[in-house]
């Protein structure tokens, strides 16, 4: 008994590496059009002033944490995945020291507490800087300084764009969701292919 491939299975085998090959390709097209975003986004916020106490990346600190959207969330995991992985990102960065006020009776919060961003790494510094989400970039503290101010129509027209690039790269991708809660949900994946035009 012969063990030779049918033309029918071959072809199906052929048409799945095809598929695979095309959603590579218009992932990455999208990731192009991302950071051609994000570069504007930096240069329009250029003259913003950050003293990089790294507060912002402390959400339970600050009660805010940055939403992503699916396309946000792929460039957050090749990025992560460029650097080896999830473990080679380090350990988390030691408490505030401004977060250590015991002479007034305050308690001392911790790293859980103080609910870190998984992507700072033990020395206080964005392990994936280059590819922080949109929330990230635009989030100034109040010791932030700028010479004319956040201009939010620039920020709402920023998030629009974006959203329209999530909502081609899969189904429901420009609703955001918290940064961690996406990374959770992601698991190891590489996240959702682009969706297809039927």
């Amino acid at each position: 008994m012969s063990h030779t491939k049918s033309p029918d299975r071959s072809n199906a085998s052929t048409r799945t590496n095809n598929t695979k090959d095309d959603d590579r390709r218009a992932l990455a097209g999208l990731l192009d059009e991302l950071a051609a975003i994000y570069r504007e986004v930096d240069a329009s916020f250029a003259g913003q002033s950050c003293p990089a106490s790294t507060e912002c990346c402390r959400f339970g600190v600050t009660g805010r944490e940055p939403y992503v959207t699916s396309i946000e969330l792929a460039l957050v995991q090749r990025a992560i995945a460029t650097r080896g992985g999830a473990r080679a990102l380090g350990r988390t960065p030691p408490p505030l020291a401004s977060s250590e006020d015991t002479s007034r009776g305050k308690r001392r919060l911790t790293t859980v507490d103080e609910r870190v961003c998984p992507m700072l790494d033990e020395n206080g510094r964005c392990a994936i800087y280059t590819s922080r989400p949109f929330g990230c970039r635009t989030y100034w503290c109040e010791r932030a300084t700028s010479p004319a101010g956040v201009d939010q129509r620039a920020i709402n027209a920023f998030v629009r764009r974006i959203k329209d690039l999530a909502a081609r790269h899969a189904p429901e991708g420009d609703l955001g969701r918290p940064l961690t809660r996406a990374l959770a949900g992601a698991g190891a994946s590489s996240g959702p292919g682009p969706r297809r035009r039927r």
